[in-house]
């Protein structure tokens, strides 16, 4: 039976943020005992109610609040009021996110260290390992049913995997699959097997895509101590005298503003959202913001260098058909600075549908080079490039100077200018992508610019030191012991890898963590 808590309940820990950082945390701490209060700014809409339609579903679960955009990257001319693509519901991005759940390599946690020092790059070491990480990797796979891991089958390969393994194959790559991915093969935990419907964006309809309102919620509401407030938007986190905090206003349904008083607050609306709320709280004796005494707060904005190559062939491949993201070839990923760039890249198959097509093709094209590749749909395959950007101070979430949202808080502003780095690595991965369908015999291949990203990262990043950084090694913010960041905007560095299951990794050490200190009286 889900739990009720009293808005006075100064005892409970509020999560902002019900994704893979915010539900799982949530749910670990319901396990163990401590009384938590979800708070959601979207509705919560079931697994019944999906909708398979790209479209139609887009503006039943994305985050479509005003945003502007700034910097020289392409998504602010192409879609410079939606910088990121993500979701307002209950569950967050896990939602939206394709299932693919890959750990980060050793160096990856040690880019500094690495890469050395890169100009125009604000790179830093994680305050942690892969081998301090490992076994929280391990428990993240095992609770997400993560194909490839624990004796679990990997997907069966669609017709978009196989041209991509095919061509792979002819390049002499070698570590190429149909993915580590959080999406049944088979009934596990109470949750079907994939039926290969597609519309993997658009919410599930099988349920077998791990999500943390189909898994970790609802586990979470059985044990009664965990209660998820939708329509929830939280404007404002507050503090007492000695800079503690202790609690936060939100705006319910109705547009009233209510006050929830807790003991321990953790932020997990994502890389954009987190930082504004922390911004947003700037008080007398937090000026600049809390947590903010680096000044880091909103800085060092991710969003992987991203782009996709599309590759017509002479006959059908319906890439549609099957997982959104149906496999991967890692062999990029490797740290190998003779290609001309620092970290790597992965290729992952991907597939949109007629509409989206269109919009992220090549935004603003027509003409017959655009509209031939649209005839050619059902004859295409297609893949997308994850890469490690770098981190640029000057990359940033900031607050609009005039611009406010209904509750009267100034919207937030996402700057982003490439990296050479990024633009390096990027030029690189469209020569190999299209190699490795012209290895098969593509009749062309088309290179597509980024699309507003899901995978955002950084702009409240863990340091070993807190003029580096906003967080500790626990999440944990330098500044205030009993606030907490719990989503992808701990991230110091981005890594070759989708961020999900490090989310989760993450959330789950942190759930450890935050009950220690509370059984301790620490916090």
């Amino acid at each position: 039976m889900a739990a009720k808590f009293d808005l006075n309940d100064d005892g409970v820990v509020v999560i902002v943020g019900s994704g893979a950082g915010g539900g799982t945390l949530g749910n670990e701490l319901a396990q163990k005992g401590v009384k938590v209060v979800v708070l959601e700014a979207g509705p919560r809409v079931e697994m019944e109610e999906f909708v398979n339609n790209e479209w139609e579903s887009f503006s039943q679960i994305s985050w479509l609040d005003k945003r502007t955009t700034s910097g020289s990257w392409r998504v602010a001319k192409d879609f410079a009021g939606l910088p990121a693509w993500i979701v307002k519901a209950v569950g967050g991005s896990t939602i939206h996110w394709a299932g693919a759940s890959l750990r980060f390599q050793e160096h990856e946690f040690k880019t500094r260290t690495h890469y050395g020092e890169l100009a125009g790059a604000n790179l830093l070491d994680w305050p942690i390992t892969l081998a301090e990480l490992e076994p929280y990797y391990a428990k993240a796979e095992y609770k997400m049913g993560v194909t490839g891991t624990n004796g679990i089958p990997r997907l069966p390969g669609n017709n978009n995997y196989k041209v991509l393994a095919a061509g792979a194959k002819a390049l002499g790559y070698k570590e190429f699959h149909s993915g580590n991915m959080a999406i049944n093969s088979q009934e596990r935990d109470n949750r079907a097997s994939c039926q290969q419907i597609g519309f993997c964006f658009q919410g599930c309809k099988s349920g077998a895509k791990w999500s943390t309102l189909m898994a970790e919620i609802p586990k979470g509401e059985d044990t009664g101590n965990l209660e998820v407030r939708s329509d929830a938007q939280v404007i404002k986190i507050e503090h007492d005298a000695s800079g503690k905090v202790t609690g936060v206003l939100y705006g319910d349904k109705a547009g009233n503003v209510m006050r929830q008083k807790a003991r321990v607050v953790a932020v997990a609306g994502n890389s954009i959202e987190s930082p504004r709320l922390l911004l947003n709280s700037a008080s007398t004796m937090f000026p600049d913001g809390l947590a903010n005494s680096s000044g880091q707060v909103g800085r060092n904005y991710m969003r992987h260098t991203t782009g996709s190559v599309y590759a017509v062939f002479e006959n059908p491949v319906h890439m549609y058909r099957g997982t959104t993201m149906a496999g991967i070839v890692r062999d990029e990923a490797k740290l190998d600075t003779s290609r001309g760039f620092a970290g790597g890249y992965e290729m992952e198959t991907l597939s949109l549908g007629v509409p989206f097509m269109a919009a992220f093709l090549d935004p603003g094209a027509w003409g017959r080079g655009f509209t031939s590749a649209l005839d050619g749909y059902d004859h295409m395959a297609g893949m997308w490039i994850v890469g490690e950007d770098m981190p640029r101070e000057t990359n940033r979430i900031s607050l609009h100077a005039t611009e406010k949202d209904k509750f009267g808080m100034p919207i937030p502003n996402v700057h982003f200018d490439d990296h050479p780095n990024d633009v390096a690595m990027r030029n690189h991965a469209f020569k190999q992508g299209s190699a490795l369908y012209d290895a098969v015999g593509a009749t062309r291949t088309i290179h597509t610019p980024p699309y507003p990203s899901t995978h955002n990262m950084g702009t409240n990043r863990m340091s070993a030191k807190a003029s580096d950084g906003v967080i500790n090694k626990h999440g944990q913010a330098h500044d205030i012991k009993n606030l907490f960041v719990s989503d992808g905007s701990q991230f110091t560095t981005g890594a070759a890898c989708n961020p999900t299951l490090t989310i989760v990794s993450l959330a789950i050490r942190q759930a450890e963590f935050i009950a220690d200190q509370m059984g301790k009286r620490e916090i």
